[in-house]
């Protein structure tokens, strides 16, 4: 039988859950690296032992962490994020100019056919690539090109937290950045264009502008890469064209501000979000945590509350917060920022509690064994 292992990144240490397939029972190994915010996990597709982890501290920074054991053991791998050239600067809060500063890694994203072939998007926002195994880190200074003195920080910062690798075309990897928008690449990350035609920003001064717009979440199926699906800092957005042009599909949702946005395994048009009810009120409207399902790829949501709280809840669930797994019938799980983490083993139509208590859950991912 297959089985299924979670990668839960939190403000306190990783967690390793693993169970079978009927997803019902699970263990859990951790805390690994107790006391450090762990930004992201995540396992080769084509070697699931091989998983690479961010830690992060205020007091001793950034390092890397590989695990070639599914997540049993570590070992810390390179560090060392440079920019390529003179980084010049970017915007502020305030709209004045600012140096780039490297912080921390917030994505890493290995490559489709190798395992010491990854991503990582970083803050300030740039993507990075190793190609022997994390060892050393290069920059792709491309993607900066591309308007990068107009970009400025959302109130986490100004991270790139999104990297999607079209499984059919492997020069294309599409990215997005808070608050500067999405980007794709079509020659491998030698070039990159803004793709924001479409979105509106009340908050910043040219609301249809090219760059600037606060991008939440981008997800596509692996077997449709030129549809995208985005979660904005309000609006819930979709794109038929590679991420050219982008519509609103926010439909009946309760509200269009949210963070995670991910689409089922089997059905390319069924999307999942997690709305939350503003960009100062973090948490779920009515105190009723509800993931929402479209079957039609956007608009017409219904909301999935079967073993959800429906009263007096009041966590957030944070941008990779939300993973799904490749089973029949798909398995859908998020986190939240109350230490919870739910599993759904019927793709959404109920859910219960894999484990309660962690620290705030800043990342999920999934594996399927």
């Amino acid at each position: 039988m297959s089985g299924v292992r979670l990668l839960v990144g939190t403000r306190k240490g990783a967690f390793v859950l693993t169970s079978d397939g009927k997803r019902q029972k699970w263990d859990v190994s951790g805390p690994h690296f107790g006391g450090w915010e762990i930004y992201h996990l995540k396992g080769s597709p084509v070697d699931p032992n091989r998983i690479y982890a961010s830690q992060s501290s205020g007091w001793f920074g950034q390092v890397i962490q590989r695990s070639n054991d599914g997540g049993q053991t570590w070992e810390p791998v390179g560090n060392k994020f440079e920019y390529v050239g003179d980084p010049g600067t970017h915007l502020w809060y305030d709209g004045t100019p600012h140096p780039w500063e490297f912080k921390r890694v917030w994505h890493l994203e290995p490559s489709l056919d190798n395992p010491d072939d990854v991503y990582a998007g970083v803050e300030d926002a740039a993507i990075f690539r190793t190609t022997d195994g994390g060892q050393s880190w290069q920059e792709l200074p491309g993607l900066r090109s591309a308007e990068g003195s107009r970009w400025a920080p959302g109130a986490g910062g100004m991270c790139l937290h999104t990297i999607l690798l079209d499984r059919t075309n492997p020069q294309r990897i599409f990215i997005a950045i808070s608050s500067a928008g999405a980007f794709r690449t079509d020659d491998g990350g030698k070039s990159w264009k803004p793709i924001n035609q479409g979105l509106r920003s009340e908050y910043i001064p040219d609301t249809t502008a090219l760059v600037g717009h606060c991008v939440h979440r981008i997800a596509m199926h692996p077997s449709r890469p030129q549809v995208l699906f985005m979660q904005k800092h309000w609006d819930v957005m979709r794109s038929d064209d590679g991420g050219d042009n982008w519509h609103e599909i926010s439909g009946n949702l309760p509200t269009d501000f949210g963070f995670p946005i991910e689409v089922h395994a089997h059905e390319p048009d069924t999307v999942y979000v997690v709305p939350i009810k503003s960009d100062s009120e973090h948490y779920p409207p009515e105190g009723k945590l509800r993931v929402y399902r479209s079957r039609a790829g956007g608009n017409e949501w219904e909301a999935l509350t079967k073993g959800l709280p429906q009263s007096d809840c009041y966590v957030n669930v944070l941008r990779d917060s939300m993973a799904v797994d490749s089973l029949d019938p798909c398995g859908v799980y998020f986190g939240t920022t109350g230490g919870q983490v739910y599993g759904s083993a019927d793709a959404g139509d109920s859910w219960t509690p894999i484990v309660r208590d962690l620290p705030a859950v800043v990342s999920v991912e999934v594996q399927t064994l």
